[in-house]
């Protein structure tokens, strides 16, 4: 843990990149669908199929989203009917390695008052 001589050395620009980062990943959706494609859906379908209550709509414009975050790289195989693949990025793969202590944390609390501000 940092001293308090220490506090006051964070980097303003290292603020910003938290600050964006945690934006993506607050918004609904976004989450779980890093989580599922960190355990393996490769394609659209997988994702809606894991994923309970996200609409084909969002998870367009949540990709779209993923994607220009870098977090997310879509592919498309030239096969008759065209198929495309959605993989993590390995920014992506390290943003899923970072989040699994809040995961950690959720799990601990969940039953206990419920989610942090509720």
């Amino acid at each position: 843990m940092r001293s308090p001589a220490e506090w006051s050395q964070v980097n303003e620009d290292q603020c910003r990149h938290a600050s964006a980062v945690l934006e993506i990943v607050g918004q609904r959706w976004s989450p779980s669908i890093l989580l599922a494609l960190a355990r393996g859906a490769e394609r659209f379908t997988d994702i809606t199929a894991v994923v309970a209550g996200l609409s084909a709509r969002m998870l367009t414009v949540r990709l779209k989203q993923l994607e220009a975050a870098e977090l997310v790289h879509r592919s498309v195989v030239p096969t008759t009917p065209v198929m495309v693949r959605y993989h993590l990025t390995p920014r992506g793969v390290d943003l899923i390695t970072a989040l699994r202590p809040i995961a950690g944390h959720v799990q601990r609390w969940e039953g206990e008052g419920g989610p942090i501000g509720s």
